[in-house]
């Protein structure tokens, strides 16, 4: 049983976008940037995190993870610039 789940969007050095989920989101960006993540990413290193979110269970990051996945490259930029201005 996991505490949370975070659905997040990585940035590869190639400027794309990489989403994915994770029980441990600080973990995880370390396992990408080691090179043995996802397939996607160990050419495209190094990642930087861009995304995330917490969602209550792996089930709920799974369901977020296909909507973002959907979108398209322009949607998931806002999505990621609106994130960010909500840091601020």
């Amino acid at each position: 049983m996991i505490d949370k789940a975070y659905v997040y969007i990585v940035k590869c050095s190639d400027d794309t976008l990489y989403t994915g989920w994770s029980s441990n989101l600080e973990a995880r960006i370390k396992v990408h940037n080691l090179g043995t993540g996802a397939k996607y990413t160990r050419g495209r290193l190094p990642v930087t995190l861009v995304y995330w979110e917490a969602l209550d269970t792996r089930s709920e990051a799974l369901s977020r993870e296909v909507v973002i996945k959907k979108m398209s490259k322009r949607q998931k930029i806002k999505l990621i610039e609106s994130h960010e201005a909500q840091d601020q």
